[in-house]
């Protein structure tokens, strides 16, 4: 039961001294052995896991834990770096890399007592949408094997099984998004570019909060696209977001695009009245593909604000159809410029062809990285050359200005939050997901999200209820730069008005021997 707590409530379970750190650890690490086959996880660190956990059991007993997190186990996305645990951004180009630093943010965990439980999977340097992509496989969705999926998902054919009837976790955080869906962990950073933390939070059935662009330092976090990557954060519910926020959050003197104010860690207020808030419904994020089903679920939220007394506004942000265009195009230049890194000299994989320099650095990145990650570098390369760079980057700048601009004064209108879907479905089976190319799954999937990146504002993914097919569907609430507070209060409401069932896990037998052995179902309270 304890491994389906609160990060408060296992908190308090540690200072009562009910549970100690090292007991807590075990259970966790027992779980991520027979939850193997969810590949939700590249690395695990059992022996600096158990060590982390000793040293917290110390320090409460002498009645001096560090704060909140100490003795909670936490899992990060393989993307962030760790001192003397590898980092891969699951691509042959990084395999077997160990950097000689944390970044900030886990180091932030690391000083406030957090255990380290693992590195968690993810399309190849964040490229995708599915966690379908890396070296290490594909993650499946811990919800693939609920007893209300399992209820509701009939076979095609007779001859299908669950074997080819799993769903994908969304992406690029799915091994995040899997890890905390299957109570492996009380919480996981997975990082957000175009959606990366709230696509997998939707499909999984979590909370999935991106912040402001410059609110969490990006020290140490292997870049994608640099104007845009933010650390995000993976929760069973929207207080322990609120907890892991305040304790990441503020400068960082080493990322110069971080906050200079100091930044107070804030308790959630229980909203109880809503009459003093305007809710912003955005026309344009009735996208083409969005399915009846997350359209009527999207409705009855904004009704259920009404009914409460709130002013629910139906407001245009008229640049929206062309921002997945224009993410495009930003997103690819940079990552040429950041690919550009890995050369085979430095760090990571390099070939053994010799024949010359610029053969050896050919052959490195041909070997190192996937088709997606070459596709991208091509598009962003031919975006930055001299004879395109006006046409495509600087325009889709002015493009992104127009984006942001239009998210200003929807704000400036006195909308207090913005109510949008998060996906445009529920979770496809992974053997529906891989029909098309990664470039059309991330243009279809990044639709609703993309956008907050652009214009560096927080979002947030609820769980809000089970589709047809008994799968997750979450909605999304986009705030004011800034106004975390604000955001999250508003989405602790909605969380409760709402109460997402929860995930019941039966025990699952594979042809390997793996069980899945959680049989009870969680809690979000």
């Amino acid at each position: 039961a304890m491994l389906r707590a609160s990060l408060r409530q296992v908190s308090a379970a540690l200072k009562e001294g009910r549970v100690t750190p090292t007991e807590l650890c075990q259970r966790c690490l027992a779980l991520i052995k027979s939850t193997k086959f969810l590949n939700a996880y590249i690395t695990v660190a059992e022996e600096t896991a158990l060590k982390q956990a000793e040293e917290s059991e110390e320090r409460y007993k002498r009645g001096q834990p560090l704060g909140s997190l100490d003795g909670i186990p936490i899992a990060v996305k393989d993307n962030f770096n760790t001192a003397g645990i590898e980092t891969t951004c699951a691509s042959n180009m990084l395999k077997g890399y160990i950097s000689p630093y944390n970044a900030t943010v886990v180091q932030k965990l690391l000083d406030q007592g957090a255990v380290l439980l693992g590195k968690t999977n993810l399309d190849e340097f964040a490229m995708g949408s599915g966690s379908t992509d890396g070296v290490f496989g594909p993650v499946r969705n811990p919800w693939s094997y609920s007893k209300q999926y399992k209820e509701k998902s009939v076979p095609k054919c007779p001859s299908e099984d669950e074997e080819s009837n799993w769903v994908i976790t969304g992406g690029s955080s799915g091994g995040s998004a899997a890890a905390v869906s299957s109570f492996t962990c009380f919480a996981a950073l997975g990082s957000d570019t175009g959606g990366s933390t709230r696509n997998p939070a939707a499909h999984c059935g979590v909370v999935g909060l991106k912040p402001t662009y410059g609110l969490i330092s990006r020290h140490g976090l292997i870049p994608l696209v640099n104007s845009m990557d933010v650390p995000g954060i993976l929760t069973r519910c929207v207080d322990d977001a609120a907890i892991l926020l305040g304790s990441l959050a503020g400068h960082d003197p080493k990322d110069s695009t971080t906050i200079q104010d100091d930044f107070k860690p804030f308790e959630l207020p229980d909203l109880t009245d809503v009459s003093k808030l305007s809710i912003g419904i955005p026309k344009e994020y009735h996208a083409p593909g969005l399915s009846n089903e997350i359209l009527a679920l999207w409705s009855k939220a904004a009704d259920l604000f009404k009914n409460a007394g709130a002013k629910v506004v139906e407001v245009s942000l008229p640049h929206t159809h062309y921002s997945i265009v224009c993410y495009h195009v930003l997103c690819t230049a940079e990552v040429a410029s950041n690919m550009a890194r890995f050369d085979g000299l430095e760090y990571g994989h390099r070939s053994d062809l010799k024949d010359s320099t610029e053969s050896m650095y050919a052959a490195t990145r041909r070997e190192g990285f996937n088709d997606v990650v070459r596709g991208r570098i091509l598009s962003g390369n031919y975006f930055l050359l001299k004879q395109n760079y006006e046409k495509y980057f600087v325009k889709a700048q002015k493009v992104r200005r127009l984006i942001a601009n239009d998210f200003v004064k929807v704000f400036r209108s006195g909308v207090d939050v913005l109510l949008t879907p998060t996906t445009l479905s529920d979770a496809a089976p992974y053997m529906e997901f891989i029909q098309e190319d990664n470039r059309t799954r991330s243009a279809q999937d990044d639709i609703l999200t993309q956008a907050a990146n652009m214009a560096g504002l927080p979002a947030i993914n609820v769980p809000a209820a089970l589709s047809e097919r008994g799968l997750p569907v979450g909605l999304q609430f986009i705030g004011r730069s800034f106004q975390e507070k604000q955001l999250l209060a508003v989405a602790k409401w909605f969380e409760k008005q709402v109460q997402f069932p929860v995930i019941q896990l039966e025990e699952v037998k594979r042809h390997d021997s793996d069980v899945f052995q959680h049989q009870k179902s969680a809690s979000f309270s």
